[in-house]
């Protein structure tokens, strides 16, 4: 027969344990995993509004804004693998402090250029093939209430918002969807960037709709990105919603859980 002195034992081991459980599941998303929410349509449609993922902090090694410690002893420098084009990135905004998430495109040393909405890399055309329309419902969207920008605009409430997609090939193979709304837009004819040693051009997916290194930094964009801003690869989508709460369990999107990130 289990005495007071036993149950009030085993109580307290309980506690313990679940307190050891949380300690190490803290620790781990210090080290080793960011959660990141998307919170725009920058980056369709590869990443939704509501995509919910863990940045793998460690795919390039601690920096500046990755590091857990409040004295980092890295001095600010990407340690590991050096990223690869093609990757979809978490960094640090190197003016406004604000986690972004985009696409490398450049390496040091690239040239970048778009012209009539096509990406050129170091002088040679990136192939694009079509790849069917984007379509979704023109309504709001996530936390913010966003409406999506649509290249059959304007829409009404309710209606089918469309946006032309192709697949895009980067120099080594690897492929993404690109999505247009615009015809001649800003973005879509640009001068030649030529990316410095220590830093990266990075564009979303949504070339229309994306605030990137295509925009200096003066006017709001990202500029060329230094090495010791990255916080880390997105590999992984967890989570979806198309709600305005995770809670509105009907908006889940079920066929997004635990997509891999292209």
């Amino acid at each position: 027969m289990a005495t007071k002195a036993n149950t009030e034992g085993g109580i307290v081991e309980t506690i313990k344990t679940v307190v050891y459980a949380l300690l190490i599941a803290g620790v781990f998303r210090t080290l080793f995993f960011q959660p990141f929410w998307i919170p725009s349509e920058s980056m369709k449609d590869t990443l939704l509004i509501g995509d919910f993922l863990f940045v793998n902090k460690m795919a390039y090694g601690y920096s500046r804004y990755s590091c857990p410690f409040a004295a980092c002893p890295f001095d600010g420098r990407i340690l590991a693998s050096d990223p690869e084009r093609g990757d979809v990135v978490v960094f640090r905004h190197p003016v406004n402090g604000s986690d972004f998430i985009k696409r490398l495109i450049g390496l040091p040393g690239d040239t970048v250029q778009m012209k009539n909405g096509v990406l050129f890399l170091n002088g040679a055309e990136v192939k694009q093939e079509p790849a069917g329309v984007f379509e979704e419902v023109y309504e709001q969207q996530g936390p913010m209430g966003n409406l999506p920008r649509c290249e059959n605009g304007p829409v009404g409430q309710g209606d089918i918002c469309k946006r032309t997609r192709s697949r895009e090939t980067l120099p080594g193979g690897r492929t993404h969807d690109v999505l247009n709304i615009d015809v001649n837009g800003f973005g879509d004819n640009t001068d030649i960037f030529t990316v410095p040693e220590g830093h990266y051009f990075f564009m979303g997916d949504n070339r229309d709709n994306s605030q990137d290194s295509r925009y200096a930094q003066a006017v709001g964009g990202v500029g060329f990105v230094p090495a010791d801003h990255l916080i880390g690869r997105a590999d992984r989508i967890m989570f979806s919603s198309a709600g305005r709460s995770m809670l509105y369990f009907w908006t889940w999107r079920s066929d997004r859980f635990f997509k891999a990130v292209e």
